[in-house]
């Protein structure tokens, strides 16, 4: 899409980081989910699943034309987060 003001492109960056948000809540609720499944903190960390998700979307970002590298600095952020968060939900299922 082609943008006729300063305006309009903030306008739709706006509009792509509201739903980029909304998706990263989304994965969110899914990642809680997971902690319940899984059977020790080994199995939440899951470094192989990381660098398989990493090329993934690697991949992903090379067939919709975004850099690969900072589309895998932002996951690797975004999973170590995740991985924080989901170690709190799988001690709270745990009693640990």
């Amino acid at each position: 899409m082609i943008c006729n003001s300063l305006d309009e492109v903030r306008s739709n960056i706006d509009r792509i980081d509201d739903n980029i948000i909304k998706l990263i809540a989304e994965r969110g609720t899914y990642v809680s989910q997971a902690s319940k499944f899984k059977k020790n903190e080994e199995g939440v960390k899951d470094t192989s699943r990381v660098e398989k998700v990493i090329q993934k979307v690697r991949d992903k970002a090379v067939t919709y034309g975004a850099n690969p590298d900072m589309v895998a600095t932002l996951y690797r952020q975004m999973i170590a987060s995740f991985v924080k968060m989901e170690m709190k939900e799988f001690h709270l299922h745990n009693g640990a």
